[in-house]
């Protein structure tokens, strides 16, 4: 990062943060492996170019936790949380988010309009991706391909789980991106996507984590799968792995920052958002994550090897699906329910 830059932030930031901060800041982010990244990327140099203390705390998601959170608030210690949309726009609408100051956080036009919300700023974009073993095969494979198995011998990886599942099942069977939730919207495309699975069902080795996902494919139980590109990118660097992956219609979503309700640390918090917008500190997560930041500019700042591990690389998103979480947040119970039937009948 250029030192300029650098100096910049800190400057910036040691002005705002002349008053002690309440207690030390708790950043919450999503799961162990995200959670040292952002202790990486962000809290750790944000205590840094402060000088007050900054501690990153792991989550597993889910509403409930911060209702709970929120009861006690004199016995909260958290601050800044990473939410997914469903999360963000329930919460926001329920009290359980602060509303964020837009000036304080670097200005809604500093960033990309998805990640622009009345209680969130966009954190991170990750992307679920096809990969395969290069040693297997040389051929790029499709989803459908994903589904010919006496093309492509072997078993095949996919999580355990309804969501994102059933848009894989259609852009297999060859429904284009911009069609796909309109015809899981439908009795019939929904009986489509069950069907399509069904075909694939007695190959399918389950994984729930994306840990397990780069291990089916490392240990060769499973020739495919999908996978988190964030799962896959880290353990190709953590060993020696010839992975590819297919960003052809991957499927992508955004987690968001969010500021809890009464948070004594508020202003802090907000300048925490600051620091994590600058675009060279936030393109920094690529390497440490495999996942994007959501500053304007900021996948343009990355060297080529990264750029090509990016999901927010503008030739991917060309042909990406983003999860629809409006459609999901309305249907997710009762999709889960058929799924679970579809598990233990078939």
């Amino acid at each position: 990062m250029p030192a300029r830059l650098l100096l910049a932030a800190a400057a910036m930031l040691l002005a705002w943060t002349a008053a002690a901060a309440a207690r030390d800041l708790t950043v919450v982010a999503r799961g162990e492996t995200m959670t040292r990244a952002m202790r990486d990327v962000f809290v750790n140099p944000f205590a840094a170019a402060t000088g007050l203390p900054a501690e990153a705390e792991a989550w597993d998601g889910g509403l409930d936790v911060l209702r709970d959170k929120l009861k006690t608030p004199d016995a909260n210690t958290w601050d800044v949380v990473q939410v997914d949309a469903d999360e963000l726009a329930t919460g926001c609408g329920e009290g359980l988010f602060e509303k964020l100051d837009w000036s304080a956080v670097g200005g809604k036009d500093h960033y990309a309009s998805q990640a622009v919300s009345d209680c969130g700023v966009g954190a991170a974009l990750s992307a679920t991706i096809l990969a395969w073993d290069k040693d297997k095969f040389q051929t790029t494979p499709s989803w459908a391909d994903f589904w010919d198995v006496a093309k492509y011998p072997g078993k095949r990886g996919l999580m355990k789980g309804v969501r994102g599942n059933l848009e894989i099942a259609l852009l297999a069977d060859g429904v284009a991106p911009a069609d796909v939730y309109k015809t899981l919207a439908t009795a019939d495309g929904l009986d489509r996507a069950f069907r399509k699975l069904d075909q694939l069902k007695p190959y399918i080795v389950w994984w729930q984590t994306e840990a397990d996902a780069a291990r089916i494919l490392g240990s060769g139980d499973v020739l495919m799968t999908s996978a988190p590109s964030g799962g896959i990118t880290t353990a190709m660097r953590a060993e020696p792995r010839n992975f590819g992956i297919q960003w052809a219609q991957a499927l992508y979503e955004m987690t968001s920052w969010a500021v809890l309700k009464g948070s004594p640390n508020a202003k802090l918090a907000q300048q925490f958002l600051y620091f994590t917008g600058t675009p060279p500190i936030e393109a920094r997560l690529v390497r440490a994550a495999g996942v994007s930041g959501m500053a304007k500019g900021v996948h343009d700042a990355l060297p080529p090897d990264l750029q090509a591990i990016s999901p927010s690389n503008p030739a991917y998103l060309q042909t990406a699906l983003r999860l629809d979480t409006g459609f999901w947040h309305d249907n997710l119970a009762k999709l889960r329910t058929r799924f679970d039937a579809w598990l233990a009948t078939h």
